[in-house]
């Protein structure tokens, strides 16, 4: 484990010497390295100095290397105009190896800290590379938002080191009380976010820049679900007296979210409400505590990490070209791109969950855990589905069809750089269903 962290504070000196693209060819290098000779166990393996993982870690460790690779590519702009691209690179090694720290330690506290540390880098992100004044504001709302949950989890932990005297995952034994299990969830149902919990999600995707975007969708939201899934090891005798409220709220917060989405007009503030529906998703999955709820959630982020991804990128091409994010201008982009529209095509599909995708698998195991927990859930989810199924097509047939804006005489093609870059996306979401026995061994 210490190995691959090391492999990538190495890159910290060379991002200020290195060219852009050296930079993310070792780091795709260094990915695939560890991707090929890490075996992904179902026991928490590669111990060393307390971090290790398990496939759960692994899974999501490796989908945030990925991830950055692809928000180097997509910023490319960045180095273009040599706005602060050393910096940049800088900033998103940093995030990066927080986040792989995050999801590697095997202490409460350390996760804690790495957690909130990866709010610095993120901030840093929309401060400094966001399009519009509102960014500060988006940037508080994201910071306060996150800080206010968290104080609780803080407590929390140092109470359990007190009672249980460890805070290794798996070691920790403790009696909880409402509040105690209220303190260690909250900050993770904020983080992920669910519905009334969610109003920093998308001013901060709007404001950010579209790495800050792609990150944001890919990884952040994840680390809620993976606090859930830890938490839940030693919370789960009392976590089934009361997982029933969040689990209502996030069945309503779906059905609620497809109507948001249907009435949205800016094309990144509705890729964003929809990962609200979909974490909620995940939210009912890990708080069913059965192991089809488990399997569909981390295969649901996983996929929604990619595919989430990918539409902030397609919704940034654009916004390259016509400079507005908003439905009225981006009308007829078939003629005006027709080339990109394959892949809003492919993506929109893949976003309602169409075959072959990681979508539709995380869906299924999600939906079969869901109405095993309780038949009446089935209304919400037909409605959540359906709806997601609308403002899908609403996106594309919007974005696609119709007359385009007078402003666009000419016809332009995307570079090959964004034809990889979504191509990138795309190829893990609809491939890794070939291999899913992985991601259903681990619990």
């Amino acid at each position: 484990m210490m190995s691959m962290l090391f492999s990538f504070i190495f890159l910290i000196p060379l991002s200020f010497y290195v060219n852009w693209w050296m930079i993310m060819n070792f780091m795709l290098l260094v990915f695939f390295y560890y991707f090929i000779s890490t075996p992904f166990n179902t026991y928490y393996s590669l111990i060393s100095y307390s971090f290790g993982g398990d496939i759960l870690s692994m899974s999501l460790i490796f989908l945030s290397i990925w991830i950055t690779v692809l928000m180097l590519m997509a910023s490319f702009n960045i180095y273009k105009f040599n706005n602060f691209s050393n910096e940049f690179i800088f900033t998103c090694i940093m995030l990066l190896l927080f986040l792989m720290l995050s999801f590697s330690t095997t202490n409460m506290f350390l996760f804690y800290l790495f957690f909130e540390s990866s709010l610095i880098p993120t901030l840093f992100l929309i401060f400094g590379w966001g399009y519009q004044p509102e960014r500060l504001s988006a940037g508080f709302y994201l910071l306060f938002y996150t800080l206010f949950a968290s104080l609780p989890l803080l407590i929390g932990i140092f109470y359990i080191n007190s009672i249980s005297f460890t805070l290794f995952y798996f070691l920790i034994s403790i009696d909880l009380n409402f509040f105690l299990y209220l303190s260690m969830i909250l900050a993770f149902l904020v983080k992920m976010p669910m519905i009334f919990f969610h109003f920093w999600l998308p001013s901060a995707h709007v404001e950010a820049p579209i790495s800050g975007s792609m990150i944001l969708a890919g990884i952040l939201l994840k680390l809620g679900g993976y606090g859930l899934m830890r938490v839940m090891l030693f919370s789960y005798n009392y976590a089934i007296l009361y997982n029933y409220i969040w689990m209502c709220l996030s069945l309503f917060g779906m059905f609620l979210v497809g109507f948001i989405c249907l009435s949205q007009t800016d094309m990144k503030s509705l890729i964003a409400y929809s990962s609200v529906g979909h974490m909620g998703l995940v939210i009912c999955g890990i708080f069913t505590l059965n192991t089809w709820g488990l399997y569909g959630s981390l295969i649901m982020m996983i996929a929604h990490g990619l595919c989430s991804s990918a539409l902030f990128c397609l919704a940034n091409i654009s916004y390259e070209r016509v400079s507005s994010r908003s439905f009225y201008i981006n009308k007829g982009l078939i003629t005006f791109m027709p080339s990109m529209s394959l892949f809003w095509f492919l993506m929109s599909a893949n976003n309602m969950a169409c075959p072959p995708s990681l979508n539709l698998l995380g869906e299924i195991m999600l939906i079969n855990s869901l109405v095993g927990w309780s038949s009446l859930s089935m209304l919400f989810l037909a409605f959540s589905s359906f709806l997601s199924c609308c403002y899908s097509i609403y996106m594309y047939s919007i974005s696609q069809h119709g007359s385009m804006y007078s402003g666009l005489k000419s016809i332009s093609s995307g570079s090959v750089r964004e034809f990889f870059l979504i191509f990138y996306h795309w190829i893990p979401l609809n491939l890794i269903i070939l291999k899913t026995d992985i991601f259903v061994i681990w619990y």
